[in-house]
């Protein structure tokens, strides 16, 4: 029995996350649409919000597809571009009532998987990563 155990033990080497980033923005847009439907309120004219938020959309998708250009300025464009996804939808589908999830998923997006991922690529990389 002993070596059955040692051989299904697997040493994990990734980054202590909070949750996977794709269920935590679609668990955020899900409770968004869901508190639009209960309350809703128009955040723009129809076609005004609508030209907004596919424009957001666009530019954010973007933005996660590039890999040149964004490096620059931020080291995680996939989370911005992700909040700029967020932000894109809510203006689209024109309800005021998810917008107030921005600023919590933005701080847990930061505090709950950059973070962690940024302390586990410098214990892992060291200066190369830092620099």
């Amino acid at each position: 029995m002993k070596g059955l155990r040692e051989s299904t033990s697997v040493s994990v080497d990734r980054p202590d996350i909070l949750v996977f980033p794709p269920i935590l923005l679609g668990g955020t847009m899900l409770l968004g649409f869901g508190l639009d439907r209960r309350y809703p309120v128009p955040l723009l004219p129809l076609t005004a919000a609508r030209l907004d938020g596919g424009a957001l959309f666009a530019l954010t998708g973007a933005l996660a597809d590039s890999t040149d250009g964004p490096y620059r300025r931020t080291r995680n464009p996939l989370y911005l571009a992700g909040l700029g996804v967020y932000l894109g939808v809510v203006c689209f589908v024109n309800g005021i009532a998810p917008f107030p999830l921005l600023a919590p998923l933005a701080a847990l997006s930061d505090w709950g998987i950059v973070q962690r991922e940024e302390r586990y690529l410098g214990a892992k990389f060291g200066s190369a990563y830092r620099a």
